[in-house]
């Protein structure tokens, strides 16, 4: 099973956040992890905001830095380029979604990336992304 994750849920199986360890649980069962290019600078932001807020000690967040680059280099996760074509399609999507849509630039990265790739579903908490993925024919999924 090959899963596309935002980057709210890769931020899951770094963190000790709510709902992590189910995260971590259906990450381990994927034979494939992907997400969008995106997903270094979110993460990089999310690790900062985490030390920022003294949510976890500064060592343990170097050590989730750290896990996070080594998982890359790994090839944990599969990340697939942002392009100006697939920021192009991004216009394209937000044109076509309805007014009542809000989507912030980073969830419509996200799902196009996940559209351009094959995926027929996103797994992510984020209720906004959640709640646009229909309108953009995907299906959104949560543990």
């Amino acid at each position: 099973m090959i899963l596309y994750f935002d980057s709210a849920y890769i931020a899951k199986c770094y963190l000790p956040e709510p709902g992590g360890e189910k995260v971590r649980a259906l990450a381990r069962s994927a034979s494939g992890l992907y997400s969008s290019a995106l997903s270094v600078a979110e993460l990089a932001c999310v690790f900062h905001r985490q030390a920022r807020e003294c949510a976890a000690a500064p060592e343990s967040i170097t050590t989730l830095r750290r896990q996070f680059r080594q998982d890359l280099t790994d090839e944990v996760w599969s990340l697939i380029p942002v392009t100006d074509r697939l920021l192009h399609r991004v216009d394209a999507l937000i044109r076509s979604l309805p007014m009542s849509c809000l989507l912030r630039a980073g969830d419509a990265i996200h799902l196009v990336t996940a559209i351009d790739a094959g995926f027929h579903e996103i797994w992510t908490n984020d209720r906004r992304l959640l709640a646009a993925v229909e309108a953009a024919g995907l299906q959104g999924r949560t543990v």
